[in-house]
């Protein structure tokens, strides 16, 4: 278990405390007071780098979230009472008092005060790649805070520095428009800086920057420049539509996959517990979504969270493959085996559609060590080139003066890889028609509630969702106690 510092917003945000592990990096001392004296070295800023890349492991809970609280999937688990949190998500009720939002909150401000504390020390020594370094950390700040913006609009923005006892205590929550123009700033840097390619695999490059910026963009309405930054990304970065849409996610197909715009990388070794999941060195979701009690050929048995819908498979074109790559039916597939009788499973009392996440799912050949729940050693694939193409396709169609053309051009692609027929339509029908590929293409990925909020669908399409209030999750209760600044939750919560 190797040593790493972490930090939190209000409760550590000006000392570092060894509460975590890290695969990459060892940083000794541990550093409980104060880290004034820490850069002496280039290796001391590479290591604060790996230190502020590791909050990017906990995104299990994008994952769950982005589809729990969508109309893609049920919470599932053992109980409704295991991982309450999600229950709650899943049925449109929850509140400012929810672990897993807390989670959230806490882990991308402590990613922030890593990459601020990288920053706040940036002209104590000048040696060659620190330009790079500070490149990768501009990445990595705005994407904690489109993390933190996209769950909870206006939140704090601090920038280059840790905060004092009594900045805290007056620490208000910014615009979510002045956060969106940090992360554009943080973005449009990095990616003048960084080049298409890295020989580390797992660290960000211009495509991820300029990927991520043109997200940000979308999620703005800002359509005019998403489309121009995608297009740059479509037609200079080096990358392309995996041939094999079933084996896409599989492990063995990670190392030089042309389609991984960018990935967090996951070891399949022990770093963490159930008592620590920011700990955790393999993707938790993975196990998380395993069928549990399963015995049988291919998988291994799970929890079973996140159970895909009924609503999600009958959106999937007859004849598409992506269904059966992305969901598993577990009746269908045991009925398929030579012996039935070989495949049995235990229903969980969180709920049960039939369904499990096929794309990070838990299977023999793919298990970490120890307790492989929590060692899955899959990639999560936080932006794939299939999303850059639908992401610049609705740009094009949606922004003022429409290309109609080029977007059928990117969305007929992505279905091309599928052997999927053609798209002809042309404006609202052509928007829909992209909303349903974003749905069916990047199913079980955490990305279809924020699509649906962003675009206005959310309300007609996921059951118990409050217009003028869902959009939005609630800041946890214990950081608005802790902040001390008077913060008002957000709009009916």
């Amino acid at each position: 278990m190797k040593n790493f510092f972490k930090t939190s917003i209000f409760v550590a945000a000006t000392t570092f405390m060894s509460l975590s592990c890290d695969n990459y990096v060892d940083i000794d001392p541990e550093y409980s007071i104060d880290a004034d004296n820490f850069f002496k070295s280039p290796n001391d800023y590479e290591r604060a780098l790996t230190g502020a890349y590791d909050l990017m492991q906990t995104s299990y809970l994008d994952v769950w979230i982005g589809e729990i609280a969508s109309d893609n999937s049920i919470a599932g688990g053992e109980s409704v009472t295991d991982t309450e949190g999600l229950h709650q998500i899943d049925a449109m009720t929850h509140g400012g008092v929810n672990n897993e939002l807390r989670s959230i909150f806490r882990w991308m401000y402590t990613g922030i005060t890593r990459v601020n504390y990288i920053y706040e020390n940036k002209d104590k020594l000048e040696f060659e790649g620190k330009d790079r370094i500070l490149a990768e950390a501009a990445f990595l700040r705005a994407y904690y805070y489109f993390e933190l913006v996209k769950f909870f609009g206006d939140v704090p923005l601090i920038i280059d520095k840790r905060l004092s006892s009594t900045e805290i205590a007056s620490q208000q929550r910014t615009p979510a428009a002045e956060v969106y123009a940090q992360i554009e700033k943080d973005l449009i840097y990095a990616s003048g800086i960084l080049d298409w390619t890295t020989t580390v695999k797992g660290r960000i490059t211009k495509g991820a920057a300029l990927s991520l910026l043109g997200k940000a963009y979308l999620y703005q309405d800002k359509f005019t420049e998403s489309a121009q930054v995608l297009d740059q990304v479509i037609n200079e970065g080096p990358y392309e539509l995996f041939d094999d849409f079933s084996t896409l996610f599989r492990e063995e197909n990670e190392i030089g996959n042309p389609e991984t715009v960018f990935d967090i990388e996951y070891v399949g070794v022990e770093g963490g517990s159930y008592g620590c999941f920011v700990c955790l060195e393999g993707f938790a979701a993975v196990g998380f979504h395993g069928i549990r009690g399963y015995e049988g050929p291919i998988y291994r048995d799970g929890n079973s969270y996140n159970l895909p819908t009924q609503d999600l498979v009958n959106e999937f074109e007859a004849g598409d493959p992506r269904l059966e790559a992305s969901i598993l039916d577990i009746e269908a597939f045991k009925n398929s085996q030579e012996d039935p009788a070989d495949v049995t499973y235990v229903i969980g009392g969180g709920g049960h559609t039939g369904y499990y996440n096929n794309k990070y799912l838990k299977r023999a050949d793919e298990l970490g060590a120890g307790d492989d729940d929590l060692t899955s050693p899959v990639n999560h694939k936080v932006i794939r080139y299939a999303d850059v193409l639908l992401m610049a396709a609705e740009a094009h169609n949606r922004k003022s003066s429409p290309n109609d053309g080029l977007a059928r051009q990117y969305l007929n692609e992505v279905r091309a890889r599928v052997d999927m027929d053609p798209v002809n339509v042309s404006g609202a029908a052509l928007t829909q028609a992209i909303y349903h590929e974003r749905r069916v293409e990047l199913s079980g990925e955490g990305l279809h509630f924020f699509d649906l909020v962003r675009t206005g669908r959310a309300a007609a399409e996921i059951q118990g969702f409050q217009a003028n209030k869902n959009e939005l999750f609630p800041i946890p209760q214990d950081e608005i106690d802790l902040s001390g600044a008077g913060w008002l939750q957000n709009n009916g919560y």
